[in-house]
This record gives C-alpha cells, structure tokens and sequence, in this order.
C-alpha cells in the first residue's frame, strides 16, 4: 500500500512539473502532418478549380441545369431530413417511453434498415416497383398497364428517407435513455398533462440528440451518389460524376466546389442551432418507466411494423427473389461473380482500417491529453473528409493522379488514401474516447520508473484503449466495403470490389448478378450495427 502511495505522488508531482509533457514536438509534428494529409484533397480540388477562368466559372455557375442541380440537391435534403425526423422520433419515443410489445425485436428491425447502403435499396425498390419490375409483372395479367412512376424526386425521397431515418432513430433513442424520468415526474405534479410535460421537459433535452440524427440525415442525403443516380434524379453528385465521365472536368470540378460549399453552409447552421439549444444537464439515469398505449398499441404495431417492411422487408425480399431466379452461378451478360471480388473488397478494407488506425493514434492520443487549440485543430481537421462527399474526394484525388503524382494514378495505394481521408474521424474518435478513460497518473508512473514516453505508452496506455481501437478499426472496416463514389472514380483498372460489381451489372440491367455480392454487403454491415445495439445493454427489453 505504502509503494503504491508513493507511486501515485511521484506521479502527481511529475503531471505538475510538465503539465504539457504529453503534447512533444514529435508527437504534435506527427499529428499536424496526419491532419495536413486528411485537408489536402480540398486544396487539390482549389487548384484545380482555379484553372477555370473567371468569366467560365460564372457562366456555368448560372446556366439554368446547374440551378436546377441546386435547387434539386436543396429540396432532396430537406425532403429526406424532415422525412427521417418525422419517422425516426415517434420510433424512438415508443421503443423507449412506452410498453410497446416485444420492444427488443422493435428496437432491432427499426435500427437495421441503416446497414443497407442506399444505392442496394434504390437499386431493389427499382427492382420491384419499376416499369419492368416484379411487381409489374404480378400485376399486368389483372389489366395493370401502368405503375406510380418510382424515378425522380419522389422516390428519391422515398428510398433515401427508408434507409437513413435510423440516423435520427439511435440519436434520439441515446437521448431518451439518458433522460432523468424525475424531471418529468416534476412536471407532472405541478399539473401538466403528459403532452405538456413531454412538450417542456422531454423534448427540449431530447433535442441536441435529434439535431444530430438530422445533421447526419442531411449530409448523406446531399452526398449520396448511388441513389439519386438509380432514380434518374439530377442532383450535385449524380452531375459531377456524369460530367466526369463526359469529360467535362472543369464543369464537375465547379460542381464539387458548389457542393462543398453547401456542405459547409449545414455544418454551419448545425453549428449555430446546437449553440442555441443549450446545455441540458441530467443528474441522474432513473429508468424510464414504461407507459401504457391502451387502445394506441394496435395502431403503433401496425405502423411500426410498416416502416419494418418497407425499409427492409422489401429490399431483402427482392434481393432473396433474385438471388433464387438466378443462382450464384448464373453469367448473364458476361457478369459471372467471383469471390475474388469480395477478397478485393476485403483487402482494401482491412489496409485502410490499419492505416486510419495508425493515422489516428497521434491525434486521438494528442486530443485527449492536451489543452492546446493546436491539439483541438487538428483533431478537427481529420473531420474535414468525413463531411466532403465521396464523389468529391474521388475527383480531387483523380486530378491529383492524373495531373501531378501519376505514379500513383489508379493504384492501391490512392484508393486506401480515399478510404482513410474519408473514415479517418470513425477511428479518432472511438480511440480519443478510450483514452479520455485511462488516467494519465498510470502513463507518469510508468515514465517515472524509467520508461521513455513510447515504452509508457505501449505498455500501459495501448493494452488499456485496445478495446476502442479494434472498434474504431472495425467500423472503418465495415464502411470501406460499403464506399460506392470514390470506388468508381479511383480503383485501379481490372481490380473489382463487390460494389463496383454490384454497380456494374445495375448499370446493365442484370439485377440477379447483383443479389449476392449485395447480401453479402448487408450481412457483413449487420454486423456492425448489432454490436452497435448491444452496447445498450440492460436499456433494451
């Protein structure tokens, strides 16, 4: 007991002596160079742009298509971030605050619809529900010549809204289960209705975790490349990748710089409203206690279980329909799958979830044990790719390989560069997370003793945050299989992933190629979302 004592005031001591000793110049140096590294695809993407003349940029600036662009990419995220607020907090509220039948099964099938990505549920509702789709076919000996059409801004929405609303869905559930139940018990009994009180109690401290479900919603929506372009509906992304393609760099390059300036604009606003919703403190974790729906629970169940089979019933469906017409085996068009792909798939994933987890060692390490602004800087920085849009990163990064380092051009290494500018904050964050919880007395102790910083570092710090590192790396792992832009623009010739496979037989009509590589995709993604729900633990029934 007596050593131990002496171990921790030696520590204390040597924490007051170099306060700031954990922010070295090596370590500082490291961390700026990984945050320069996360920002430069933007400055590739100013320089390119600037090669336009003034006078051009305006000009395609203002032609009418590139308004319409605008206004389209505009209304899709308002449509798709109130769509998702309207469908994801009522779930929340009723997994959480009511005595909803078999709440666990709820709170899972409401959750799993995000391990979808988007461009598979375009893909399958386009599938089923388009002019040539299954249901047509059904249909058509009962004298149905015509369906509802599904392209455009409407089912752009739809699909979009289905397979993103559980953004807003898990936030806000977090903030319910966070919520003090005595504050609204108070409420309660100075006479207010249970509306009432959920109104002035409930919802003003529930709303940090809503506006950050909907600042999700609206980013993906604004950056979604594969549904827009399935659903024929002209919006940012779906422009700059057909002006590429087309040769019309300069144009997409304008484009990408339109589209990270709206970006910019949500961040901004996001910004703005959190400040202005101010900070809710709760001083406890009472269980919410469950309350009845009476005669509600029937209408509750049946719309619950609505969203359920809209957002994976009919996707799942339809890739298991296709999936039996075809067979595994079947090479329609030429398009015959190989595992390959997937060993591809898994391959880049795994380097770009070792690189981002080196890349945010540094950071995270600096972040959590510095003060300084240089320190928060650039932990900030590392989110600058998560907020730019694939398509936007690949272009920057095309011109970087095709203009100025073609060594590199249409080679691993740049796609894994793509994948660890754009995941990097998944792996800073879980790693900064597990590092705020290691008392930093263990690290001074250990240096004290005689170790250099690195040896205290891997011998007390590393085995402690190992747990929010492999979960870092994992998540970056999971979202790499599922990157569908930044795939297309920039994997090398003839090196096939599942999603460039699966994007290629959609462009040529062969939906059944696509239903394998395509569950495979969602059954992998399942497993991160699963691991994600557990950590709920005793919260869900």
């Amino acid at each position: 007991m007596a050593t131990e004592d002496r171990i921790e005031r030696v520590a204390e001591q040597a924490a007051r002596e170099s306060d700031d000793d954990e922010s070295r110049p090596g370590l500082t140096l490291v961390a700026g160079a990984v945050a320069a590294a996360v920002v430069s695809p933007v400055a590739w993407l100013l320089l390119r742009a600037s090669e336009v003349g003034l006078d051009q940029a305006l000009d395609l600036m203002v032609r009418p298509t590139a308004v319409q662009v605008l206004v389209n990419s505009l209304l899709l995220v308002v449509l798709v971030t109130a769509g998702s607020v309207l469908l994801g907090v009522p779930m929340a509220v009723l997994t959480v605050r009511a005595d909803l039948p078999f709440e666990r099964f709820w709170t899972v099938a409401l959750a799993l619809p995000l391990v979808v990505p988007s461009y598979i549920g375009a893909f399958a509702y386009v599938s089923a529900f388009g002019p040539r789709g299954a249901l047509a076919d059904v249909l058509a000996p009962l004298g149905v010549e015509r369906l509802p059409a599904i392209y455009g801004l409407e089912g752009t929405v739809l699909v979009l809204t289905l397979f993103v609303y559980p953004y807003v869905f898990l936030t806000t559930r977090a903030s319910l289960l966070s919520f003090d139940e005595s504050l609204f018990e108070a409420a309660r009994t100075l006479g207010h209705t249970r509306r009432e009180a959920f109104r002035r109690v409930v919802l003003p401290r529930i709303l940090p975790g809503i506006t950050a479900g909907a600042l999700l919603v609206a980013l993906y929506a604004l950056s979604d490349f594969g549904t827009p372009a399935i659903m024929h509906f002209d919006v940012f992304t779906r422009s700059i990748y057909v002006e590429y393609t087309n040769f019309g760099r300069d144009t997409a390059a304008l484009l990408s710089l339109q589209l990270l300036a709206v970006t910019a604009v949500i961040l901004a606003v996001e910004s703005r409203v959190g400040r202005d919703q101010g900070d809710y403190a709760s001083r406890g974790s009472r269980r919410v206690r469950d309350r009845s729906l009476g005669w509600w629970t029937v209408p509750a169940l049946a719309a619950l279980a609505l969203v359920a089979v809209l957002a994976l019933g009919v996707p799942l469906g339809v890739l298991f329909m296709w999936l039996g017409r075809s067979g595994p085996a079947y090479a329609g068009g030429g398009f015959a799958f190989e595992w390959t792909y997937g060993l591809n798939s898994a391959y880049v994933s795994a380097a770009a979830a070792l690189v981002s987890t080196l890349a945010a060692l540094p950071v995270a390490y600096l972040a959590a044990r510095s003060r300084s602004r240089l320190a928060a800087l650039f932990e900030r920085a590392t989110y600058v790719g998560y907020a730019m849009p694939g398509i936007v990163l690949g272009l920057a990064l095309v011109y970087l390989g095709a203009t100025h380092v073609r060594s590199v051009y249409q080679t691993l290494p740049l796609l894994v560069f793509a994948y660890v500018v754009r995941f990097l904050p998944q792996a800073v964050g879980a790693t900064r997370s597990s590092v705020l919880q290691v008392d930093p007395r263990l690290t001074d102790a250990a240096r004290t003793l005689g170790q250099s910083s690195l040896g205290a570092f891997r011998r007390v710090t590393l085995p402690l945050i190992a747990p929010g590192v492999v979960a870092g790396a994992a998540l970056v792992f999971l979202t790499t299989m599922k990157e569908l832009p930044a795939t297309l623009l920039l994997h090398p010739t003839g090196f096939e992933t599942l999603v460039t496979y699966i994007w290629g037989v959609q462009e040529a009509g062969y939906y059944g190629q696509a239903a394998l590589p395509a569950l495979a995709l969602v059954a992998l993604s399942a497993v991160s979302m699963l691991l994600l729900l557990t950590q709920e633990g005793k919260d869900v029934k």
